[in-house]
């Protein structure tokens, strides 16, 4: 996730690129990207405040190099921030080595009891019971919304279950990240920066009194393993690392799978071939889910940080310099994936970047492909005629690309 909480629009001596609050361009980046791709693979944005890289090979090195960081800055000012602050301080996402390396083992020992496959049987359930909700929805309506029928409950539901949220709390969790991840993007006002910092202290309170009560009664939740599980030496995460794992893995997870799965439907509905195949073939879905990934990107910008003097493709970056790797972007580069702009649930390989790369690889990238392919599955099962009932509504944002809804029916 990018650190744009901190930053005010102001466009400096230099025109920028592109304008992430531009209507058009958020519908729709790809052209813009594919235009700067031919002028290079860096360029500078005033707006920003950072270099931004363009090209698969660009962005890749960024993600990569070791000398390019998540070096965390505190939302300002810092007191009036406090909860969003510490759950960025203890994020496994915002530290580099040591500290990265002493959390990612904790936490990837916490995850290697089973997790996964533990839920793959409840995810694929919970998505078929999902999308059967669509179709009555669609019977007695005429048309129903996917997005809130299914893309956003099931991830929801999913990082709940594995946390170890009790049902009944539930219906918590997605308006704290959603308010949470707003801080994500780029010029937010005043009013929603102090709602998502509401937020991150009601889900900080929530989650220290689920912690307490795992540390007296575990059960077969990540939660009760997180607050096991211990290192070579003994060491064990601390509270406030705990609460940030856990808030982590909900925005993260999310915010991804949510807009992997509603940029991803509404592609299939406009490539209607793809679609048509995907329903004939079950065969296809992993490598569908996959191309849905890369065709739309759900994160469109990851920021780093120079901790030395680092060049990436001819730009050089000094000490406290920022760089973006647009993922969008380099999921489009003609020089990796051929015929970038059309949708193919064919291609293999596809090495699109939506995962990250390096150290930073997303932790849940196996329960996010998952929840994806369920999704897919139970949707081309149950409503293999599925069509759009109208023009999907696009959220504003740039950062985080999603829809807001999905409207969908079936012939009568």
């Amino acid at each position: 996730m990018s650190q744009a909480y901190s930053r005010d629009w102001s466009t400096g001596s230099d025109e920028p690129p592109f304008d992430p609050r531009d209507e058009r361009f958020i519908l729709n980046p790809y052209p813009a990207f594919a235009e700067l791709r031919t002028r290079g693979e860096v360029h500078w944005h005033g707006g920003l405040g950072m270099a931004v890289a363009v090209s698969h090979s660009a962005c890749s090195s960024v993600l990569r190099h070791r000398s390019l960081g998540r070096i965390w800055a505190d939302a300002l000012p810092a007191d009036r921030f406090t909860a969003f602050n510490l759950l960025h301080r203890n994020s496994l996402l915002e530290n580099e080595p040591p500290t990265h390396g002493r959390l990612r083992k904790l936490i990837s020992a916490a995850f290697g009891r089973g997790h996964v496959e533990r839920l793959r049987p409840w995810v694929r359930n919970l998505a078929d019971n999902l999308v059967a909700d669509l179709a009555d929805s669609i019977s007695s309506d005429g048309a129903g919304d996917l997005l809130a029928h299914v893309a956003a409950p099931l991830p929801i539901q999913v990082i709940a279950e594995l946390l170890g949220v009790p049902d009944s709390d539930r219906g918590l969790l997605q308006p704290w990240s959603n308010s949470i991840v707003k801080m994500y993007e780029y010029g937010l006002p005043d009013d929603q920066r102090d709602i998502a910092e509401r937020a991150a202290a009601e889900f900080v309170a929530y989650l220290r009194e689920l912690i307490a009560l795992r540390r007296r009664r575990a059960g077969d939740d990540l939660v009760s393993d997180l607050v096991a599980v211990t290192d070579s030496d003994g060491a064990r995460l601390t509270e406030d690392e705990l609460v940030a794992t856990a808030v982590l893995l909900l925005m993260a997870g999310h915010e991804a799978t949510v807009n992997v799965v509603g940029n991803g439907v509404l592609a299939l509905m406009r490539h209607r071939d793809q679609w048509d195949r995907l329903v004939a073939d079950p065969g296809l879905l992993e490598t569908a889910a996959e191309e849905l990934i890369r065709y739309d990107s759900p994160l469109q910008l990851f920021e780093r940080t120079a901790t030395e003097e680092v060049e990436i493709a001819g730009h050089v970056l000094r000490p406290g310099e920022k760089i973006a790797a647009l993922l969008g972007a380099a999921a489009r580069d003609p020089l990796v994936f051929a015929e970038p702009d059309r949708l193919d649930i064919t291609r293999s390989p596809n090495p699109h970047l939506g995962f990250g790369m390096g150290i930073h690889y997303c932790l849940g990238a196996p329960l996010a492909r998952i929840e994806i392919v369920a999704a897919l599955e139970a949707l081309t099962t149950r409503l293999p005629h599925l069509e759009l009932a109208g023009e999907p509504l696009r959220r504003s944002e740039f950062v985080i690309r999603g829809l807001r809804a999905l409207p969908v029916t079936t012939p009568a």
